[in-house]
């Protein structure tokens, strides 16, 4: 098997190149180092990747590719690629977020028209729902993103499923939520929470602290991967989440439990497009894929602490 990962540098494109290389594919990497946060830590993500002799990597980006050459001989696509970030996506920086996160899905998609690709798989997001009225949140909700980024991703999906039903390309999207775990970004809540509480330094927390995720372990994410490339699913959306309905102060909590530190908290207002609560139904996910998560968010973190610590004594 031939697959294409877009974002292969990134958080969950890393993890999830190195299992297709395990499952025995050829792996094409695409990734463009978006400058939001350091090159090197996705330079460090890449070394276990680029020793393969089955993985090649592109260093560019999907708006300045030859698509149609990239996916000769490809089987699946999955589609990690994106501008991140909720906060960031407001003003000025949209025009990076419609470049990135549509027009790039668009031109990828496109270029599947004219290839042989089994599926595509694309990286959604809890955002695209919004403030939802009930708890939890079902794919059958309408969805009303309050952020930018959100509308960006739900974007996304809607082109992948006009593309199954104009052109018959088959495409999933998986709507993350809060994926967590060793390589997660520098600017997400866990992997700040960590750093400044081995370090002693302030955690700055918008709200109150009672706002709700539900958080998912990155090997969970990988897995409903694998299992969406495997299903006979030509069409839909799924969500994939952890299971767990954590306020952002029982999580600080589990993180001093861990490292065994206090930590030191500033609570400031609430920022315009982070939603209040997010928990998952994921019955669908279960039932045409067999998606199930396995990770507990203690142990989770336990893994992201421990993961941490490695990379600050570097």
């Amino acid at each position: 098997m031939n697959s294409l990962v877009t974002g292969c540098a990134g958080f969950i494109g890393s993890w999830l190149s190195e299992r297709l290389l395990e499952l025995g594919h050829e792996v094409i990497g695409v990734d463009c180092f978006i400058d939001y946060y350091p090159r090197g830590m996705k330079e460090m993500n890449l070394k276990p990747l680029r020793g393969n002799e089955n993985f090649l990597f592109i260093p560019y980006s999907l708006l300045n590719l030859d698509l149609n050459e990239i996916l000769k001989d490809v089987d699946y696509v999955f589609h990690q690629a994106a501008q991140a970030g909720v906060r960031h996506s407001w003003g000025r920086n949209f025009g990076v977020y419609t470049d990135n996160n549509i027009l790039a899905t668009q031109r990828l998609l496109e270029a599947c028209r004219n290839s042989d690709v089994k599926k595509v798989i694309y990286a959604s997001s809890s955002s695209v729902y919004g403030d939802v009225d009930s708890l939890p949140m079902k794919e059958s909700d309408l969805p009303r993103p309050v952020s930018p980024y959100g509308v960006s991703k739900l974007a996304g999906e809607h082109l992948c499923h006009l593309y199954h039903k104009n052109y018959g390309i088959n495409s999933m999207s998986l709507r993350y939520f809060t994926i967590y775990g060793p390589r997660q970004r520098p600017d997400m809540a866990f992997n700040k929470f960590t750093r400044a509480i081995l370090n002693d330094k302030e955690i700055t927390i918008y709200g109150n602290g009672k706002q709700t995720r539900d958080f998912t372990y990155v090997d969970d994410a990988i897995e409903a991967n694998i299992l969406a490339m495997k299903s006979q699913q030509k069409d839909g959306v799924y969500n994939i989440a952890g299971g767990s309905k954590t306020t952002v102060n029982d999580c600080i909590k589990i993180l001093e439990e861990i490292i065994g530190k206090k930590a030191i908290v500033r609570n400031i207002e609430t920022q315009k497009g982070d939603v209040k609560h997010t928990y998952a139904d994921t019955s669908r996910a279960a039932k045409d894929l067999g998606y199930k998560s396995k990770v507990s968010l203690r142990e989770g973190l336990e893994k992201e602490v421990e993961w941490i610590k490695s990379i600050e004594s570097v």
